[in-house]
């Protein structure tokens, strides 16, 4: 299987471990078994990302992470700092929590539904057991 190409565009002032989500990356899409040449992975702050929220969702508040069809996952850097803390475990944790889950969009699953909603945190805890634990 070929790799997956991992860009990542970071747009804060804060440090991300590419190495880690590249590698965490190809681990998530290697066991959906889905054919995503190219993700390019944006962390962005929260006043782009609520605008980005606000623009394509009609949702004028921040949110964590937003995924788009065309293989581009925007995460919001602030808002992961902020939920790791109040989950209390690691950044390194939530990022690639919030990965999982903008991949599994990309991989078409969908949340707009509560059984939506339940059937794809389902498939991103099942897949955060399989592929980080030799990550994290």
């Amino acid at each position: 299987m070929k790799k997956i190409k991992l860009e990542i565009n970071n747009l804060t002032s804060d440090r991300v471990d590419k190495k880690f989500l590249n590698k965490l990356a190809e681990k998530i899409v290697k066991s959906l078994k889905i054919k995503i040449p190219e993700i390019s992975l944006v962390f962005v702050s929260a006043g782009r990302m609520k605008n980005l929220n606000r623009n394509y969702r009609g949702i004028n508040q921040v949110t964590d992470v937003l995924s788009f069809d065309y293989g581009e996952i925007f995460i919001c850097l602030a808002q992961a700092k902020k939920q790791a803390r109040q989950m209390k475990h690691s950044l390194k944790k939530e990022l690639a929590t919030l990965l999982i889950h903008g991949i599994l969009h990309l991989a078409g699953y969908d949340d707009k539904t509560k059984k939506d909603y339940r059937k794809l945190l389902n498939k991103q805890n099942k897949l955060w057991q399989k592929v980080t634990s030799s990550l994290v």
